[in-house]
């Protein structure tokens, strides 16, 4: 079987998977955040807070709760990391250091886990799994909760009601990311990833060295860190490593695992607005992008020009040979379309237009399908940009869902998709004109600043994954990625908050000749040239110093 045809026979048995679990998901979604009762374990751990998961909130009372649940997690993991030389189970590894315990904490915290350091070389096992998979959790966590308090924003008219953060946040950690994390813990275990709490322990001598790896609860971390879109290893190798990642199987399971709740999500959004019609038009459009980049990254990968990749059958050089081209190519685009920022290869050993696609995919936001919650409330942004530009083209003040789209509403859309671009451009701008960071770049010219211009979109767009061959752990990069991190997580929360509770305060709009349908294929197809659009506007003159320059001179 030639590579290119097990590549397609992969991508095709992900897509099977995908549309199995995407009924029963969805609407077990939608059951769980439209429920009125609490589970006994939900109500004890309400009880230890002091929440009333049963008042409803304004959209600033909900923001409180997600930005003051985010500080403290902050606060604690930073302390954690801080105190590890003094914690049991530290493995013998000394405390972190200020700036990049501080980078760490605002990783995880932000659901981007960004890692300036090597795992199994740092963290022992309190922090690995008292401090960074307790993140994964509840980050992932804050995130749906906003987006099913936007969808809210849409479904409810004449409130300001969005629900309660604390109630959204219990659930979607207790009845949906656990239970699935366990089963999918299992499955990994079986697969031969590592699930104990072992030391360090010498393997074998080496060209005249020796080897250490430790043990940690491995599967356990690796399955929460796919399916919350998280992406942080417990190795430095991250999926590459066959603790993490054992097998081609294990490495098709972590894919669909990533993308499991965000496609899923889409019909979570149908059912809570009562038109799944809508949820399948914002499920094409994301599935529409995830295939054409994925179709973009296996050509490109496979047909490289060059001897060198002639003779290894397509660009090989920092790919798993468990998993080969294919599998490291939807591997690739999958985290990087999402939130995920996990990988399975070396990303900066891929061709420049192969790099370029990994950096466009998350500067489109990471809608496509985005992370768990991000990636629905960021299209949701979006296609209100689109309804926005047909109303223009004819005319008509512009409606969804029933909904209004006026002045307030688009000054917090626009508002929304500006952060991350001058957070994205702003910093990189900086780094480049600085003399001291780009003593951290292994590589000159398009592919040294691309080097650059990666990092602070993958920390921005909360993704995580590096480019290799940059040394992030500076004082400077360490603070100004933290930084970015925190403000791309968090600052478009508050943008969506707010307009969540401008649409829950709008009386719906009854239907019109006129009315824009925003369940057909044609509004998909605009929603598609919309973000494109947008963002090749934005960073085409970025990525054409960078991947673009890269790929055409080779």
């Amino acid at each position: 079987m030639s590579p290119v045809l097990a590549g397609v026979l992969q991508l095709l048995a992900l897509v099977a998977a995908l549309a199995l679990a995407y009924r029963p998901l969805g609407d077990h979604m939608a059951r769980v955040y439209g429920s009125k009762k609490h589970l006994r374990a939900e109500k004890w751990i309400y009880k230890a807070i002091g929440a009333d998961p049963d008042a409803e909130m304004r959209w600033p009372a909900y923001l409180r709760g997600v930005l003051a649940f985010s500080a403290a997690g902050v606060l604690f993991l930073y302390l954690l990391q801080r105190l590890q030389g003094s914690l049991p189970g530290s493995l013998g590894f000394k405390s972190i250091d200020p700036d990049q315990a501080f980078n760490t904490a605002a990783s995880f915290v932000a659901n981007t886990n960004w890692q300036s350091y090597s795992g199994e070389q740092a963290m022992g096992h309190v922090v690995q799994t008292g401090g960074l998979a307790v993140q994964n959790f509840v980050s992932a966590a804050v995130g749906i909760a906003v987006a099913v308090a936007l969808v809210r924003g849409f479904a409810r008219s004449r409130t300001g009601e969005l629900g309660n953060f604390w109630a959204d946040l219990v659930r979607g950690t207790v009845r949906i990311l656990l239970p699935i994390s366990v089963l999918g813990a299992l499955v990994l275990v079986a697969c031969g990833a590592l699930q104990n709490f072992s030391g360090i322990h010498q393997v074998g001598q080496f060209l005249g060295g020796s080897q250490q790896w430790n043990g940690g609860a491995v599967a356990s971390q690796e399955v929460i860190k796919e399916l919350g879109t998280n992406g942080g290893g417990y190795f430095n190798a991250n999926s590459a490593h066959p603790f993490e990642n054992p097998t081609p199987f294990s490495n098709l399971f972590e894919i669909f695992l990533i993308l499991l709740i965000p496609f899923a999500l889409t019909r979570t959004f149908g059912r809570m607005v009562g038109s799944l019609r809508q949820g399948y038009a914002i499920l094409a459009t994301m599935a529409t992008i995830w295939l054409g980049f994925t179709a973009l990254m296996m050509w490109t990968e496979f047909h490289h020009g060059g001897p060198a990749f002639d003779l290894a059958g397509g660009a090989t050089e920092g790919k798993e040979n468990r998993f080969g081209i294919a599998g490291s190519a939807i591997f690739s685009v999958a985290t990087t379309l999402t939130s995920t920022g996990a990988v399975n290869s070396f990303h900066s050993s891929y061709t420049g237009f192969g790099g370029g696609i990994q950096m466009l995919g998350m500067q489109l936001g990471e809608i496509a399908p985005g992370g768990t919650g991000s990636g629905l409330y960021g299209m949701l942004i979006l296609a209100i940009i689109a309804v926005f530009i047909a109303g223009l083209m004819v005319g008509r003040t512009p409606e969804y869902l029933g909904k209004k789209i006026g002045t307030r509403e688009i000054k917090l859309a626009a508002c929304y998709i500006l952060v991350t671009p001058a957070l994205v451009l702003g910093f990189t701008a900086v780094a480049m004109a600085l003399p001291t960071p780009g003593d951290s770049m292994t590589n000159t010219g398009a592919h040294g600043f691309s080097e650059i211009l990666y990092a602070y979109t993958s920390g921005a767009n909360n993704n995580g994954s590096a480019f290799a061959g940059l040394n992030a752990d500076t004082q400077w990069f360490n603070s100004t990625i933290g930084l970015a991190m925190l403000l791309g997580r968090f600052l478009p929360m508050v943008f969506v908050l707010a307009l969540a509770g401008s649409l829950a305060e709008q009386q719906p709009v009854p239907k019109t000749a006129g009315t824009l349908r925003t369940e057909k294929p044609l509004f998909t197809g605009l929603l598609v040239g919309t973000i494109m659009i947008i963002t090749g506007l934005t960073y085409f003159p970025a990525l054409a110093l960078g991947p673009l320059a890269e790929g055409l001179a080779s």
